[in-house]
């Protein structure tokens, strides 16, 4: 906890200052219906709350995030900034690959999610609106759910951060496209709604 008297004011105007050059990585983890842990690894860009990269593993490693990490931006298009946590899965050859990527890592307090608020709240969306709703068999089949779901979340989603638009920007339909109709979601759990043409 901050001491008394202190302002989490920096650390807020650092986020609302360079939110177009800040992604966020944080693991979580997924009982299996055979009682195996799976990690999910998730990196999101701030800006537009949009789900860069993830990935799915039994077993996670600094060689295996550093890949995810390089996979998630080739070609020179890594950010600036990576705000992350100090779990101990970051190890030298993470560092050294983030640091040759020319990212600067922003790391948040000990035991301090709300210091990385985005992708925080994204993991407990997939948990609501998703994980909570199904028994996951495999990393395959995790791998597929989540595809699903972020598709779903990355174009159909309404945000209120983004004035109620998805990630992906979508046009307005007005009424004379047609009536409304409703199209089933990553199966069924949720659903999205569309003007059909007359």
């Amino acid at each position: 906890m901050p001491a008394v008297g202190r302002s989490v004011a920096p650390r807020r105007s650092f986020l609302d200052n360079h939110i177009k050059t800040l992604v966020s990585l944080d693991f979580f983890v997924v009982p299996t219906a055979t009682f195996r842990v799976l990690f999910v690894l998730l990196i999101l860009a701030h800006d537009r709350r949009r789900v860069v990269h993830f990935n799915v593993t039994a077993d996670p490693s600094a060689e295996w995030t550093a890949c995810q990490l390089v996979q998630a931006f080739p070609d020179e298009t890594a950010p600036r900034y990576l705000l992350r946590d100090r779990d101990g899965v970051y190890g030298k050859a993470f560092r050294r690959r983030v640091k040759n990527l020319g990212v600067e890592e922003v790391l948040t307090a000990a035991r301090s999610p709300w210091q990385s608020p985005y992708v925080e709240r994204l993991v407990g969306s997939v948990r609501r609106d998703c994980l909570d709703h199904v028994i996951v068999l495999n990393e395959q089949h995790l791998r597929r759910i989540l595809r699903r779901y972020f598709d779903y979340y990355g174009r159909w989603r309404c945000h209120l951060s983004l004035q109620g638009d998805a990630p992906e920007p979508r046009a307005v339909h007005g009424p004379e496209l047609g009536r409304v109709i409703e199209l089933p979601e990553v199966g069924g759990l949720h659903h999205r709604y569309v003007r059909e043409a007359a």
